[in-house]
C-alpha cells in the first residue's frame, strides 16, 4: 500500500492514478488517522520552501510522519519540493526543515548563463546501486523543473546527479529516506517504473 501524503501541494492525483494503472495499492491521507497504517509514504511538492512547509506543519500530520519515518522506519519517497523539505534548511526561505537527511537546499547562480528555472527533460547518472533505480541506470531521462538544488553533507547519500548549471544530486537516500528532485509523475516510462520500484522494494 502507497499512502501520499495530501496537505495540499503536489500532484496527488497524477502519483495516485499511476499507482492505480500498475495495480498497486494505494490511497491518499490528509490527516494523521489515515497516516498511520501506511506501509509506504510518498510526499509530493510544488511551490515555494515556506510556503510548503507552513502547509505540512498546519496540516496535523506532521508529528505522524517523524514517528513514521524517524521511529518505525517506514520507506518515504520525496518528490520535488518534498525532496527539499527532507533538508534542515533552504536558502529560499527561513522554516527549518524537517531535517531527515542532512544538508541545505540552494538556489542555482547564474554564473554559466543558463535560465532558471531548470526545467524539462535531462538526464540522470546513479552514483550508488540501489533497488530505487532498478531497470533504469544510464539510460534514464526525468523531467525537472526547480530553481533551487539539495546540497548534502555526505557523498554517500547520492543516489543519481545531473547537470544544469552544475552538477547536483538529482535524487538521495537516508536508510529508509528517498528524494528525487525530478518528477516521475511526469516522466512517462521511466518515472513509472521508478515508482514501481519504490512500491516493490524491501523494508529498508
Amino acid at each position: 500500500m502507497i499512502t501520499i501524503v495530501d496537505y495540499g501541494l503536489g500532484n496527488v492525483l497524477a502519483f495516485a492514478n499511476i499507482y492505480k494503472k500498475l495495480n498497486i495499492p494505494v490511497k491518499i491521507a490528509s490527516n494523521s488517522s489515515e497516516l498511520i497504517s501506511a506501509k509506504r509514504i510518498l510526499l509530493p511538492g510544488v511551490g515555494s520552501f515556506d510556503w510548503a512547509m507552513s502547509k505540512l506543519n498546519n496540516s496535523g500530520m506532521r508529528s505522524t510522519l517523524d514517528n513514521l519515518v524517524l521511529e518505525d522506519g517506514i520507506p518515504v519517497l520525496g518528490v520535488c519540493v518534498g525532496m527539499q523539505m527532507m533538508s534542515n534548511r533552504s536558502e529560499e526561505g527561513k522554516l527549518d526543515g524537517l531535517g531527515w537527511i542532512d544538508g541545505e537546499v540552494k538556489r542555482f547562480d547564474y554564473s554559466n548563463n543558463n535560465r532558471l528555472p531548470h526545467m524539462g527533460w535531462n538526464n540522470i547518472t546513479t552514483k550508488n546501486e540501489n533497488p530505487l533505480f532498478e531497470g533504469l541506470k544510464e539510460s534514464a531521462r526525468f523531467y525537472f523543473l526547480h530553481s533551487y538544488y539539495f546540497s548534502q553533507s555526505a557523498e554517500s547519500q547520492i543516489l543519481s546527479q545531473t547537470t544544469y548549471n552544475k552538477l547536483f544530486a538529482s535524487s538521495v537516500f537516508s536508510k529508509n529516506i528517498f528524494g528525487v528532485q525530478f518528477h516521475p509523475e511526469k516522466s512517462h516510462r521511466f518515472g513509472i517504473r521508478l515508482l514501481k520500484n519504490f512500491a516493490e522494494m524491501d523494508r529498508c
